[in-house]
């Protein structure tokens, strides 16, 4: 996702993944069933992702429980969104989109773009 790093990324992963808050040792748990990281590390993360806006979180009891701010969907629609702006040219930008999408991704733009105009 642009704007994140790596581990962040995996950190929003773990979170979208998850029906419920989570908190900093339940996001570890998971993280390190590839990795070895250590506690101090993905607080630390959850933090900075907390600070940049990505994820809410709420305290309770001692722990914070956190949770994406935003789904995956819409977390990438807004990134998409800030890549046209700075693209310098959003117009041309979609239209070589537009080209290189596949006839499925060409029907999804369709009836997305049918709905748009419905409202």
């Amino acid at each position: 996702m642009q704007g994140l790093g790596e581990l962040e990324g995996a950190v929003m992963d773990v979170l979208w993944q998850s029906t419920e808050p989570m908190t900093v040792r339940e996001v570890l748990a998971e993280l390190n069933n590839t990795r070895d990281l250590a506690y101090t590390t993905v607080m630390t993360v959850l933090d900075n992702l907390h600070k940049k806006g990505w994820v809410e979180r709420e305290l309770h009891n001692r722990a914070y429980l956190y949770v994406p701010a935003e789904a995956r969907e819409a977390a990438a629609a807004r990134a998409m969104r800030e890549l046209l702006e700075s693209s310098g040219d959003p117009e041309a930008v979609l239209l070589h989109f537009a080209q290189s999408a596949s006839e499925d991704e060409t029907a999804v733009l369709r009836r997305g773009l049918r709905r748009r105009s419905r409202r």
